[in-house]
């Protein structure tokens, strides 16, 4: 139980204006709520299970500078498909309303999108540097449960956001928090 109170506490403090969290305030202000929180909780479980693994095993087994270099041209690709928008035939816009497929391209794109954010993070770093020190299955828990609590509060911002401002407004707002995170990580990867 130690690990688990110590990770919940550490993670969720260290998530705390991280660039995670301001994802899923964006993502919130396009999907619904659920989705992108299950998207958040599928990413942060895999990669804090591989945190966890790596420190109990070692400290630094991955290469964090290539993920990082991965990850920052993702969110330059999520920011250009952002800006592009997207168009709904008449079919898609009766599957929509059926909301199964909305519903499963939001869990995709962001558990994908939180999976390689996280890949290299500070709070990936930190799980490990936790796991070295702790039980595995408490800082896995505690690690990921700190760190879904700190984006659900950015999903609960962002939802709020998302009924007060235009959707023109949201769609260039997100693509330039995408843009920034993107350039952000291939800076943090070309100066490592």
């Amino acid at each position: 139980m130690e690990a688990f109170w110590i990770s919940l506490v550490v993670i969720f403090v260290a998530e705390l204006g991280d660039k995670s969290q301001l994802m899923a305030m964006t993502f919130a202000t396009r999907f619904r709520a659920w989705p992108v929180l299950a998207g958040i909780t599928i990413a942060t479980t895999v990669v804090h299970l591989v945190s966890v693994g790596v420190g109990g095993l070692a400290g630094d087994l991955l290469p964090t500078t290539a993920i990082t270099v991965v990850a920052g041209l993702a969110f330059l690709g999520f920011a250009l498909w952002t800006l592009r928008g997207d168009e709904l035939t008449d079919e898609e816009a009766a599957k929509a309303q059926k909301a199964q497929r909305t519903v499963r391209s939001a869990i995709i794109a962001v558990t994908v999108a939180f999976f390689l954010a996280e890949l290299g993070d500070k709070t990936m770093l930190a799980t490990i540097t936790l796991a070295t020190q702790h039980g595995w299955l408490g800082t896995w828990i505690g690690s990921t449960v700190g760190m879904v609590a700190a984006d659900a509060l950015a999903i609960l911002v962002g939802r709020m956001l998302g009924r007060h401002l235009p959707e023109r407004v949201i769609r260039y707002g997100a693509a330039a928090a995408f843009a920034v995170f993107g350039v952000i990580l291939l800076l943090e990867a070309l100066l490592a």
